[in-house]
């Protein structure tokens, strides 16, 4: 199972995620659902470095199996609104894959 942790503040503001596991949804190079996890948090992070002048903190294992995402505190409050915003986009599209494959994938909140 791919547990998705998210990490946001009592206003919403998201600070950091972190994915680890795997969905063993089916075999390696066939699994649907990593993919789209794994497409979907590596979309969210590009984006933040193209459209944004953030730097997130960005850590993960060279299996796959491990991904973490730290947002910096101190950015410009325009600058952590588009950021934002991509890693709210990011939590609805994980958030749909766990509707439909709940039993691979799972979302927390702290």
């Amino acid at each position: 199972m791919i547990k998705v942790k998210i990490n946001q503040s009592p206003d919403g503001r998201i600070s950091s995620f972190s994915m680890k596991g795997h969905a063993d949804f089916a075999e390696h190079g066939s699994d649907i659902v990593c993919a789209g996890a794994s497409a979907v948090s590596f979309g969210a992070i590009n984006a933040v470095f193209a459209l944004t002048n953030a730097e997130p903190i960005i850590d993960q294992s060279s299996d796959g199996g491990f991904l973490s995402c730290s947002i910096p505190n101190d950015l410009p409050e325009e600058e952590d609104k588009q950021v934002q915003l991509l890693l709210k986009g990011m939590v609805v599209s994980l958030q749909t894959i766990e509707r439909d494959y709940g039993k691979y994938i799972k979302l927390t909140f702290n």
